[in-house]
């Protein structure tokens, strides 16, 4: 079986379990700020509008597609632990939407350790992979940059609600780590 589609059956389906089971209970989550939603629309559009480019042809790349196809899979691969080992990590706290749990508490430890928001980079490093992949410049442009673009959104919207919780251990646990990228934001 293709490798390629067998990745993608397994992410799509553990998403859509995820989404499923891990969405917070109660009544419309007014903490979210539709931020789940525009995530949803932005990945199925730039996702379905990646891959319409990249059967036209425009914006193939023509060498070493083997390889960077591959490097592509394991990128997806990669942001797929990730991802698991952040959401994990979290167990019950862990929730698709934006929200705060009975009992909620910061977690600093293990990958939290470094990255305040490892989920989103997982899913960041599987979309980057998703458009590599594909072996299309434009297609990674498409799928990535909007994703990215929602995630910062997303980010902001999550961290004014955990800052309105949590007040000075938040911000104190901000000083010590970085959003996504280690080093860099």
């Amino acid at each position: 079986m293709n490798p390629f589609l067998v990745i993608s059956i397994f992410w799509i389906l553990s998403e859509i379990l995820l989404a499923r089971a891990k969405i917070s209970a109660g009544k419309a989550n007014d903490k979210d700020k539709f931020s789940l939603r525009i995530l949803w629309v932005t990945i199925i559009l730039s996702i379905t509008l990646g891959i319409f480019i990249r059967t036209s042809g425009i914006g193939f790349i023509n060498a070493y597609t083997e390889l960077i196809h591959n490097f592509g899979l394991s990128l997806i691969l990669l942001g797929l632990i990730i991802r698991w080992i952040a959401i994990l990590k979290l167990k019950s706290m862990f929730t698709v939407d934006v929200s705060i749990q009975e009992n909620h508490k910061i977690v600093m430890s293990g990958i939290y350790k470094f990255i305040r928001h490892p989920a989103y980079l997982g899913s960041l490093l599987s979309f980057l992979g998703l458009g590599i992949a594909l072996v299309n410049w434009l297609s990674i442009l498409i799928i990535f940059v909007p994703i990215l673009i929602s995630f910062i959104n997303r980010i902001q919207v999550e961290e004014k609600v955990l800052i309105g919780e949590f007040g000075e251990e938040y911000l104190n646990y901000s000083t010590n780590t970085y959003r996504l990228f280690p080093g860099i934001y």
